[in-house]
């Protein structure tokens, strides 16, 4: 799934490329009869007839991200609201729409970079004034699209898709006293799971959480309130620059994540403990092995000797 570094180059990129168009058009094949369940969702067509109707024709005035949320913020007061799930990831290019043979859109220039694998499993378009579109490739169709009131960004964190998440950890008022307060709800929880919990920081899943562990000699399975102060200032200081790296990077394309280009990140050449099972750790001086462990209900992996667990 994206975390925030991805969804951050996403957002980013998109604001580049697509504000002040405006929306032509939109296609879907989401949608079905198991989706007639009244949810906000353009899965549901119902719904997405009302999104249509509200969107088509609006202009883009900007693009953001709040957690793993992408946020086009329209001119009408209205903000299409899409998280990528599992395997959604979108893209910026010109595409054409095979109805005779694949009944799906594909990049009009067969020698794109939009060509690739990963990139073909096209289920939501915008058709954009400049001739161009934006698509969503989500190989497993687990993406969430909708559509929010936005007087204020105030207004959008009461909905029911945003309210409740943890503050921003690379905003400047995520200090290290709001930091062990956030982690501070949880005292018995084990670390690994408590930095994925959205609701304690925002954006942080399997990938960062394993990179930030590792950094901060910290077994995945420490209780939070057994964790010395000093592993804590660690922790803090490595959220912040893993996640910095991870945008420096272009994200982590280890499995299907592009950007809005249909480019792969770097991040995954940088790895220091995720997906690195059974290889030596890298940590100056150690001679630990990175292992793989289920941690609640995800894979954590970690050293076996320098991150230790309190």
């Amino acid at each position: 799934m994206p975390e925030l570094p991805e969804v951050h180059t996403t957002a980013t990129g998109l604001n580049k490329a697509i504000s002040g168009l405006k929306i032509i058009d939109i296609w879907t094949d989401y949608g079905g009869s198991s989706y007639h369940d009244g949810k906000d969702n353009i899965k549901n067509p119902l719904f997405f007839n009302k999104f249509k109707k509200e969107v088509i024709g609006t202009k883009i005035i900007h693009v953001t991200r709040r957690a793993k949320n992408i946020l086009i913020h329209l001119s009408n007061d209205k903000t299409i609201l899409a998280h990528m799930k599992m395997t959604g990831h979108f893209l910026y290019g010109k595409y054409k729409f095979d109805k005779k043979f694949k009944f799906n859109w594909e990049p009009s220039d067969q020698k794109s970079i939009l060509t690739d694998p990963f990139n073909r499993f096209i289920h939501f378009v915008f058709v954009l004034s400049d001739g161009k579109h934006v698509v969503m490739s989500d190989m497993r169709k687990f993406a969430k699209i909708t559509l929010l009131d936005s007087t204020n960004m105030l207004e959008l964190e009461k909905t029911e898709h945003l309210l409740g998440i943890g503050p921003e950890p690379l905003e400047k008022d995520f200090t290290f006293t709001i930091f062990i307060k956030q982690i501070g709800k949880k005292p018995k929880g084990k670390i690994k799971t408590v930095l994925m919990d959205q609701s304690i920081i925002a954006g942080i899943g399997n990938i960062y959480s394993d990179e930030v562990l590792w950094r901060s000699n910290v077994h995945p399975e420490s209780e939070v309130s057994k964790i010395p102060q000093t592993n804590l200032k660690e922790m803090f200081k490595a959220i912040k620059e893993t996640l910095k790296k991870g945008i420096d990077f272009g994200g982590d394309s280890m499995s299907d994540y592009r950007n809005v280009h249909g480019e792969r990140g770097k991040f995954q050449d940088h790895h220091r403990a995720y997906r690195r099972t059974n290889k030596p750790c890298q940590k100056t001086g150690c001679e630990g092995t990175i292992i793989r462990k289920v941690v609640g209900t995800r894979s954590a992996h970690f050293c076996n000797k320098h991150q230790e667990k309190f």
